[in-house]
């Protein structure tokens, strides 16, 4: 009898057939930018849609499972903002008041949510163009106002000037925002005690990121609306440490937020007012939240029926779990989902409303229905999902394989997912090793989760190893692994991937003369840094990718204008560390592709290094894209860079041909 392998087609890695599409993924691409639920427990989330150029719509789950769920946003509109450049948190509910950043024009606008015909009407002033975005905001019910953080940059795009502003809900008259709190560079999560008696936020400054150092305060509103008294949440030691705070005061008197004073990892405490001190819910070596690039995330809630109980999110070695924490007993239990990774939770009635995913479930919102005593899981539902119909491809998802490997440095260890290839139609013989895509994440301070990704699944079902790598300084691994980065950006990010690379080859999983690297952003300078400064990979691809770090340190927004300081040093570090400056140390082709609306990497940096790799006699191709800014989200350009790295890799180091009927863009040294 013939084994099921003895069935399959024998082809070359990589040149595999598989539903899996270009445009399978770019219909895929639906992102999602948060979720709430209304006073009535009603399910609204915001999705993103690459087949609407990118438009952000805010949703209406249905009410059972017979009535769909329905737009909320008008056409005309689109909730997003550009505060800090990545946004988030842009829009919020209470009772049947929605307020949403709509991005044209980064003004606030009010919009009923009971009615289907409800007009959004404007809230801030009209500045002539998007020049004052708004993000984070909460609802100041006692005195009908909204509270937010607002930037600010209309005297220099470069520096805006960052406050939390409270917004007048009343009348439709536009009134100018009044100013709260100001005088630090950056402002996030404003949050309110449930009887608008104090205010909460966090604060940082140059050159900190807010995972850095960042300060918790707490200030009394005054009869006439104003922030006063403010007080730092810090004695002697406390100010000086990293920390971090993500929520409102919940009880009378209690503050909870998150720090890793104590242990170096992210974990939950609680400030209590009347003898003021400050101690940590429940210490473990986990991450009960990431780092913060955008706005309004949420890893935990109050559970609504149980006062005591805290419904958490935690990360431990690449994987997450959800949790419940009891504030009075300083208890945690871990509740049973088929998610491996979790982002946000919104408390519902009677449930929780988790956003996750995991090896064979893309970005989803689940319906997490709970016990009586909220202990144990009685339902999970799936209410939405970034990709609907991924199931559909089951068999040809390759399970993403949490791996450990050294780096450069003794008795240190870093972290992968690696995805062998996958189909169930094709094999390659047995005397071939596949070729290797290595993914370097961006930030640099962000994380590489292992879900499904049917970007990734696009390379796997074709016969191309893929693997996803966390590197030094990347977050999921406390402090002291991401602090591996401060001063050694281009360094360690670098040999870390080229260890991992050199692994999978050590391990029999991948080709030695066909590792290709790409990365976005961040992970695109690292992609840019590994080909000049090592020689491991034989091709790359820089999604609007750092060439430049001086240039980039004087011409990106005010939010990383100094992160640079703490990841590089000095100006020998500056240059040492710029690929643009080694162009002659490049011996491989590169593909590059860039938004020309990019304000945080701006356009000359890709073309910087396209005209010197051109001079140099360097195959190299450059994709421009009108109308996007930093990363893509026209589903067009998404697919277009999909394809033309796969085919610029099969061409230029595969050895094989691909599929899928694709016309290449020319290769400068090449056609």
């Amino acid at each position: 009898m013939s084994s099921s392998t003895d069935q399959k087609i024998t082809a070359p890695y990589g040149s595999w057939a598989s539903p899996i599409t270009s445009d399978v993924v770019s219909g895929a691409a639906k992102g999602l930018g948060g979720s709430a639920v209304d006073d009535k427990g009603q399910l609204f989330w915001l999705e993103s849609r690459p087949t609407e150029s990118g438009r952000s719509v805010l949703v209406r789950g249905g009410s059972d499972e017979n009535e769909e769920a329905s737009d909320v946003t008008p056409k005309e509109f689109s909730v997003r903002t550009v505060a800090q450049e990545y946004g988030g948190g842009a829009f919020s509910i209470s009772g049947e008041t929605l307020v949403f950043s709509n991005y044209k024009d980064q003004r606030l606008y009010k919009q009923s949510i009971d009615s289907k015909d409800s007009a959004p009407l404007p809230l801030t002033p009209d500045y002539g163009g998007p020049s004052v975005s708004y993000a984070d905001g909460v609802y100041d019910t006692p005195l009908n106002r909204f509270i937010a953080v607002r930037e600010d940059r209309r005297e220099s795009s470069l520096n805006a000037i960052t406050s939390i502003v409270s917004i007048a809900l009343g009348d439709n008259s536009i009134q100018e925002p009044k100013v709260l709190v100001e005088g630090n560079d950056f402002y996030a999560f404003p949050r309110l005690d449930p009887h608008g008696k104090r205010l909460a936020w966090i604060e940082w400054s140059h050159p900190n990121m807010p995972w850095d150092k960042s300060e918790l305060w707490v200030g009394y509103i005054s009869d006439t609306g104003g922030s006063r008294q403010p007080r730092l949440m810090a004695n002697n030691e406390f100010h000086k440490i990293k920390q971090r705070f993500y929520h409102c005061l919940l009880a009378a008197g209690e503050l909870f937020f998150v720090t890793d004073r104590k242990n170096g990892f992210w974990n939950l405490h609680r400030w209590v007012e009347s003898d003021n001190t400050v101690a940590p819910l429940y210490s473990l070596e986990a991450e009960f939240a990431g780092p913060l690039w955008v706005f309004g995330m949420n890893s935990y809630e109050i559970i609504k029926e149980h006062k005591n109980l805290i419904a958490c999110n935690y990360r431990q070695k690449g994987r997450s779990y959800l949790g419940i924490l009891d504030k009075n007993k300083n208890t945690l239990s871990v509740l049973e989902t088929p998610f491996t990774d979790l982002r946000n939770i919104t408390s519902g009635v009677r449930c929780l409303y988790v956003e996750g995913a995991s090896g064979v479930h893309p970005t989803s919102i689940a319906k997490v229905t709970l016990d009586d005593q909220a202990s144990n899981v009685v339902d999970f539902k799936i209410v939405w999902s970034s990709s609907p119909t991924s199931s559909e491809y089951k068999s040809y998802f390759s399970s993403p394989e949490f791996i450990e490997f050294p780096t450069e440095v003794p008795g240190e260890m870093a972290y992968a997912y690696h995805y062998p290839p996958t189909n169930p139609v094709y094999q390659a013989s047995q005397q071939e090793k596949p070729p290797l895509l290595l993914k370097s994440h961006g930030g640099p301070t962000a994380e590489a989760r292992g879900i499904l990704n049917l970007n990734i699944q696009f390379w796997t079902s074709r016969g191309w190893a893929f693997v996803d790598v966390n590197y030094g300084g990347s977050t999921g691994y406390g402090r002291a692994f991401r602090e591996r980065l401060l001063g050694k950006w281009g360094i360690v990010d670098v040999d870390d991937c080229c260890s991992c690379a050199q692994f999978l080859v050590n391990s029999g999983k991948a080709d030695a003369e066909r590792l290709c690297i790409t990365g976005g952003s961040a992970g695109g300078y690292t992609t840019l840094a590994a080909l000049a400064f090592k020689k491991s990979f034989k091709a790359g691809a820089s999604l609007y990718g750092v060439a430049d770090l001086k240039l980039l340190k004087e011409e990106t927004h005010k939010f990383e204008s100094r992160y640079m300081d703490n990841l590089v040093g000095g100006d020998k570090e500056f240059f040492d560390r710029s690929p643009i400056n080694f162009v002659n140390q490049f011996s491989c082709p590169i593909i590059l592709f860039q938004g020309l609306e990019d304000k945080v990497v701006p356009p000359d940096q890709a073309r910087k290094i396209y005209q010197a790799l051109k001079a140099k006699r360097l195959p190299v191709a450059l994709v421009e894209y009108e109308g996007e800014q930093h990363g893509f989200r026209k589903a067009e350009n998404i697919k277009f860079t999909l394809e033309q790295q796969m085919v610029f890799f099969a061409r230029l180091v595969g050895h094989f041909k691909v599929a899928d009927e694709i016309v290449p863009v020319k290769i400068d040294n090449f056609d």
